[in-house]
């Protein structure tokens, strides 16, 4: 009798587990389906490659976060991270001056040494200052929102050498045998994040300090250095994701990556990574950020659901996430 139920308790266990893996897939297929009820447009491989491109931003920052939420952190800042590391980068190219690949690296290296100090500063402050996770990327939030508001003086920082942003245009536009460079950048970005989380002692340590950080610590866990380091990967993802985006508009704004916190944890826990910590899925992390741009793209091409109503359904999908999380956690 025992050993009956322990079997079927084994089995359910594995179906819910299995089921929370595959539900991002799962999702992925009825919306690819509904979309092409909805707009004969849908299918057509313009409109999908265009949807995979737009998703990019928020995917190579949602693989950072999947380290951050696996490890039992939080954070909300990376939105405007990414609009103080886009103004600042601009702010580089325009002062270095020159129109070749000399000032773009200029540019792009302060991008990503910005990015790592946000992230490192971050994680410096959750680990040493001892302060919940939520608290501390709130302030920081408005902290980089407000210097991008100074540099920019409210308005528009923009790159203002036309033919330095005709150089740097194809990073976005263009392609390589017809795959868009953003696409092949937010895969290579999420195979090495899947490389490192899933194949390394580090990864490990840090789905274990999710788990439980007691355990962890007694089990020789280097928790400090652990939890800074999500941090500082969040920030790189933030620092590349923006090197991406730039040569999409050429400027940023005090409203550039508004919400892209949101739009990261969503694709996140839609991605069935849990937001208590302990479990890291990378490729449905990916997945998660193509079906929020796949919702937004399809609301475009349908009459039911104004697309300005975009971040409702994105806050709502969220909800049901965590509804259905918790409804498979508590059938384990």
């Amino acid at each position: 009798m025992t050993d009956t139920a322990f079997r079927t308790g084994a089995t359910e266990r594995r179906f819910s587990l299995d089921l929370r893996a595959l539900s991002p897939f799962i999702a992925l297929v009825v919306l690819i389906i509904a979309g092409s009820l909805v707009n004969p447009d849908f299918l057509t491989i313009s409109n999908l490659t265009n949807v995979a491109t737009r998703s990019a931003f928020i995917a190579i920052i949602a693989v950072g976060a999947t380290f951050v939420i696996a490890s039992g952190g939080l954070d909300l800042s990376v939105g405007s991270m990414a609009a103080l590391v886009a103004g600042v980068m601009i702010l580089t190219l325009n002062k270095v001056g020159g129109a070749d690949s000399a000032t773009l690296v200029a540019g792009m290296a302060a991008a990503i040494g910005l990015s790592v100090a946000c992230g490192l500063a971050n994680g410096l402050i959750v680990t040493f200052g001892r302060i919940e996770p939520f608290i501390v990327t709130l302030g920081t939030m408005g902290i980089f929102r407000s210097l991008v508001v100074w540099l920019a003086a409210g308005g528009t920082i923009t790159m203002r050498n036309a033919d330095l942003r005709e150089l740097y245009r194809p990073i976005y536009f263009g392609d390589i045998f017809g795959i868009p460079i953003p696409i092949i950048v937010f895969l290579v970005v999420a195979g090495i994040g899947a490389l490192i989380l899933y194949k390394t002692s580090f990864g490990r340590h840090v789905v274990a300090l999710g788990s439980n950080e007691e355990v962890a610590r007694y089990s020789g866990v280097p928790i400090w250095r652990v939890r800074t380091l999500v941090y500082v990967i969040q920030g790189v993802c933030v620092g590349i994701a923006v090197l991406v985006y730039v040569p999409r508009l050429g400027s940023a704004t005090p409203t550039t990556g508004l919400l892209w916190e949101l739009q990261a944890i969503t694709a996140v826990v839609v991605g069935g990574t849990a937001l208590k910590g302990g479990i890291g899925r990378i490729g449905g992390t990916v997945i998660g950020a193509i079906i929020l741009e796949l919702v937004a793209n399809i609301m475009v091409l349908s009459n039911f659901v104004s697309e300005f109503l975009v971040g409702a359904v994105q806050g709502a999908i969220i909800i049901v996430a965590m509804l259905l999380q918790r409804s498979l956690h508590r059938g384990r």
